[in-house]
């Protein structure tokens, strides 16, 4: 079995990962089975740069806050700022200053340095601002989608003023209450006011969908593009707050649910302008349900890319990334019995290998998934090979 498995892989670059797909997609997303690891992130790395110079890719959409990530793309394509401010700013998760996600803005704005506006490579986050602890308070998208809609239509055309959103919003940290994910009481999500927002906001997209043409005449696409980008995160994220304040055993789904349709939301949008590289989870990538373990027991719910390849179909790939160890996380090597433990021995690192080759070297029935000491882990499911369209395989995580 070890020769066979030898056999269908190949050392990791673009070109080996589009031998594996039937044509180039719009979306071709790259997972990670846990957060927080450097040697993960330099693949990802490695891999856009060669889209970008052999492939024409031009987007790179990474697991982070969709409006914080406007600072990194402002920074990569039009110098604004520093490196510094652009990294510090513009990721939302603790392991944005890593030194590959700082290497990658570099790159990218020096990639851009002299070329014209058609040819720059652009940055996305595409989450929502939100994380399983809490949400943000949608008061930046309202108050930007608003503002840029107030300096561009008639002002009898929109639904209320800005002093009225400020007022309904009121103090940030109402909406950002620490409390609110384990205590629905606690969430303002089903508040008068925020009912009034939800009304608001949903009027204010509308209004924005209905001026396109003259909105599209009178500024930029870009500025269109971020328009419609505060949209999605307002409604969003006041769907995402009234689901918080939800008591009912569905709470957790939902909102989970939400987060992925936020995401997905903005995979599409990112689609219209040119092929995507996309970063994130395994799963929130993949095509089949999402599950997790919570206090409330376990839950479910359709990931981003299960949402995005029901749409797109045939221009949505899918590359899923399991690895062999984590010992500064108490992830040693991977037993000979798992589909891990069989890559393990693997000449090449990182290597891609052909998922139905893999299957049919693992035989029937497949083996059970790795069983991880540490719950930031997710190991790979032999079960879902048929799923995806990929797979990378990465050794060892150096102790950081």
């Amino acid at each position: 079995m070890a020769e066979r498995i030898q056999d269908i892989a190949r050392p990791l670059d673009a070109a080996a990962v589009m031998r594996l797909l039937p044509a180039r997609p719009r979306l071709l997303a790259l997972g990670e089975p846990t957060h927080g690891e450097d040697a993960l992130l330099d693949v990802r790395n490695d891999v856009f740069r060669q889209l970008v110079e052999q492939y024409g890719y031009r987007t790179i959409a990474v697991e982070s806050d969709c409006l914080k990530g406007l600072a990194v793309d402002d920074y990569v394509t039009r110098g604004t700022g520093t490196l510094d401010e652009a990294v510090e700013r513009g990721f939302s998760h603790p392991w944005g200053p890593a030194t590959p996600n700082r290497e990658l803005v570099r790159w990218m704005r020096a990639y851009n340095e002299d070329r014209p506006a058609h040819e720059r490579i652009r940055f996305a986050g595409f989450d929502g601002p939100l994380e399983i602890t809490g949400a943000a308070s949608p008061r930046e998208a309202l108050t930007a989608l608003h503002g840029y809609l107030a300096a561009r239509v008639d002002p009898a055309l929109l639904p209320c003023t800005a002093r009225t959103l400020d007022r309904l919003l009121g103090a940030d940290d109402r909406w950002t209450e620490p409390g609110a994910m384990t205590d629905p009481a606690r969430s303002v999500g089903r508040s008068a006011g925020a009912g009034e927002l939800r009304t608001l906001a949903a009027d204010l997209v509308s209004l924005l969908e209905e001026q396109t043409p003259h909105l599209l005449a009178s500024a930029s696409r870009d500025d269109w593009d971020r328009a419609r980008l505060y949209g999605r995160t307002a409604t969003g994220l006041l769907a995402y707050h009234y689901w918080m304040a939800e008591p009912s055993p569905a709470r957790m789904s939902r909102m989970l649910g939400l987060r992925d349709r936020m995401m997905a939301g903005n995979l599409l949008a990112l689609a219209e302008r040119g092929p995507v590289l996309v970063h994130a989870h395994n799963s929130h990538l993949q095509r089949e349900k999402s599950s997790m373990r919570m206090w409330q027991g376990r839950l479910e719910w359709w990931s981003a890319g299960a949402l995005v390849n029901a749409r797109l179909g045939g221009a949505y790939a899918f590359v899923a990334t399991a690895l062999g160890t984590i010992r500064h996380e108490g992830v040693d090597t991977p037993p000979p019995g798992t589909a891990e433990g069989l890559l393990y021995d693997l000449p090449d690192d990182p290597c891609v290998v052909d998922p139905t080759l893999l299957a049919a070297a693992l035989g029937d029935p497949r083996p059970a998934p790795r069983v991880s000491p540490w719950f930031g882990y997710a190991p790979l499911d032999p079960g879902h090979l048929d799923t995806i369209d990929g797979l990378v395989f990465v050794k060892d995580m150096p102790h950081p």
